[in-house]
């Protein structure tokens, strides 16, 4: 087994994060630019995705870092199982959909500048959101510290929270 880990822009999670907790638990680790997600699923190195969870909706809709959408997708099309693994409290059951979760704009500063160093020129507008909603239509299961939710997310969900 191996993890290919995102590097996770702008802020480099997947390179010091992810890579870091993974190596200290010695599970085998490779990172990859956050581009190259369609390049592996195409050419059969992807067995499955596992991503995180910001906010999961009512209905299984997911929040997560911006680019899960975009590897959903990909997921999807190549027919690899995206998962969601995320703790219990990460689930809102009061919010119906993704489509009620405010998506957040961080600073541009954020992509224009690494260690403090201009990488963009000067006045170039930078588009900055912190997160996507993949819709639960992509996810395979959503995986917590007390169990595995499957489709159909809304029955199960709602089943799930009431007893978690």
């Amino acid at each position: 087994m191996e993890v290919l880990a995102n590097e996770t822009r702008p802020f480099l999670q997947g390179s010091r994060l992810t890579a870091w907790e993974l190596k200290k638990d010695k599970i085998p680790v490779t990172i990859v630019t956050d581009g190259m997600g369609g390049y592996l699923m195409q050419n059969g190195k992807i067995d499955a995705v596992i991503v995180g969870a910001d906010r999961i909706a009512a209905n299984g809709d997911v929040a997560n870092k911006i680019g899960t959408y975009l590897v959903a997708v990909l997921a999807k099309r190549h027919n690899i199982p995206f998962y969601v693994a995320a703790p219990t409290s990460t689930i809102d059951a009061k919010c119906a959909s993704g489509a009620e979760i405010p998506i957040e704009q961080r600073d541009p500063r954020e992509v224009s500048h690494i260690f403090g160093h201009a990488i963009t020129p000067r006045g170039v507008r930078i588009l900055n959101p912190a997160f996507d909603v993949t819709a639960h239509e992509l996810v395979t299961a959503i995986i917590t510290e007390k169990g595995v939710i499957t489709p159909p997310f809304t029955q199960n969900i709602r089943a799930y929270v009431q007893h978690a």
